[in-house]
Formats: structure tokens, sequence, C-alpha cells
């Protein structure tokens, strides 16, 4: 017994280490792959394996083509991302975390695991843009309980706040949920991936417009925030200015890109930058709902 337990404890360190280790990559690589589902998207990549899983009926891997390589790359990543929540999920699960961040784990992996046969309905359907707008919500949920999840392995908390205050966070919250649905029709309307054969979603103007009063609405309410943060010199402004400090780049990039008719590669940084964006709030509206004490 004397020398059991010396050797437990560096153990018990190691797993809590591991745990750590993997549910940070775990979030990465679920921003990583937004990033690379909307290469496919923008390059009009989206036909460019005909088959699935293989890329052709005859050929496991693409033929020399553009296209070909955009898409299977895509689905190579997707597959490591699935690999890598499938860790993560193990690692939980053999972990003292509590079942609900054990069930994010398995939801994590499970609604990662789905985009595989979603993505091959979206291939079978010739890229409907309401499939490949659930393709992309999918990876949004999911990216969210991946960020949940880091955040509860690496025991992030801060000190409370008003009631008032965390309902404010979960107007934020909100918004920005509003923001990246509107960003999704924008785009799904939008003149990419640049081939008639994929159809549109309604009109790119009407889209517009509905995105940049998500973006007022979703401004103000954060403006909000942040000010009470900055005046009460919160711990909870760090994460805030880090959201702004994305905010500003993703409206600048936003800017850029209408004003030169919607370059691809413009957009596809204008929607990665979204996507952490969204991670950003996750992670600054949950760290207002985990206080290092209970406040009623």
């Amino acid at each position: 017994m004397e020398t059991s337990l010396p050797q437990a404890r560096p153990l018990a360190v190691t797993r809590h280490g591991w745990l750590r280790r993997i549910t940070l990559a775990n979030a990465a690589m679920l921003l990583v792959v937004v990033a690379t589902g909307a290469t496919v998207r923008l390059t009009a990549s989206g036909l460019g394996c005909e088959s699935w899983p293989g890329c052709r009926d005859r050929y496991r891997l693409p033929e020399k083509d553009y296209h070909s390589f955009v898409e299977f790359s895509n689905r190579m990543v997707a597959g490591i991302t699935i690999l890598v929540t499938l860790l993560a999920m193990v690692a939980a699960v053999r972990s003292r975390l509590p079942r609900w961040a054990k069930a994010l784990a398995a939801g994590t992996f499970v609604g990662t695991l789905a985009q595989a046969p979603l993505g091959a309905l979206t291939v079978h359907y010739d890229l409907n843009p309401w499939l490949v707008m659930a393709h992309f919500a999918l990876s949004i949920l999911v990216l969210t309980l991946g960020v949940l999840l880091a955040l509860e392995a690496w025991e992030v908390r801060r000190p409370p706040v008003p009631r008032a205050v965390r309902l404010g966070g979960l107007v934020v919250g909100a918004a920005c949920a509003v923001l990246v649905v509107t960003g999704m029709l924008a785009t799904a309307a939008g003149p990419h991936p640049g081939s008639v054969a994929v159809r549109r979603l309604g009109s790119f103007e009407p889209a517009v417009w509905l995105h940049v009063r998500a973006t007022a609405v979703f401004g103000l309410s954060f403006a909000a925030l942040l000010v009470w943060l900055s005046r009460r010199r919160s711990a909870h402004l760090r994460p805030a200015l880090v959201l702004l400090g994305l905010l500003a780049v993703q409206m600048a990039i936003g800017e850029v890109q209408y004003r030169n008719e919607l370059p691809w590669w413009l957009v596809l940084g204008h929607v990665t930058v979204a996507a952490t964006v969204w991670a950003a709030t996750v992670v600054l509206v949950a760290g207002l709902w985990r206080p290092t004490t209970i406040v009623r």
C-alpha cells in the first residue's frame, strides 16, 4: 500500500493532463473542419468526388483533379476529427468529469460522426442548399459542445457576476447564434460555389440585409455587456476583449469582401473567423455561468 499510493497520484495527474490536451485538440479540430468544409463549398468542389467514401466508383483515391483533391482532403480532415472526438469521449468517460460533461463528449463524437452520412446525402442530392446549411449548422453545434467540454476539462471558472449580467450574456449568445444563421443564409444565396449547376438559396441582397441587422443587434448587446465588465474591471473582461478583437477582424473582412465582389478566399476567411467568433462567444457566455462560487 505504501508503494502504490505514490504511484497513483502521478498516474491521475497524467490522465488529467491527457484529458486537457485531447479536449483542446478536439475543439481545435472541430474548428479546422469548419474551414476545410467551407473551402469545399466556396471552390465549387462539393461534387469533386461523385461517390462516397471513395472519390470515384472504381477508385478509392481522387484522380488528378483540383476539385477532387479539395473534396477528398476535407474528408480526410473529417476522418481525423472523428478519431479525435472518439479519443476525447473515451478520455472523458474514463475521467472524473461530471455526467453532463461526459454526455457532451458523447454528443460531440456522435454529432461529428453524423457528418459523414449527411455529407453523403449532400453529394447525392447535388449540394442541395438546405443540406449544405444543415451540414454547417451541425458543425457549429458540435463545435459548441467541444468548447464546453474543453472548458470543463480545464476547469475554467471566474468570479461570479449578478444574475442580470448572466442573462445579458445569454442575450449576447442568442444574438450571435442569429448572426451565424443569417450568415449561412447570405453565403448560401451568394455567388459561390461558382457553378450554375448548384442551386442558390434565395436572393443575395435580402440575405445580406438580414445579416447586417443581426450584426447590429449583436453589436449593441455585446457593447452593453463589455461596458459593464470594463467599468467593474471584471475578470470576464479578458475573454470579452478577445471576442472584440475577433469581431473587428470579422467586420473588416466582411466589408472588404463585399466591396470586392466576394472573392472566395475572403469569404473563406469570413466563414472561418465567424466560427471562431462563435467559439469565443461560447467561452465568454459559459464563463458568466460558471462562477467560482454559486450566486443566486
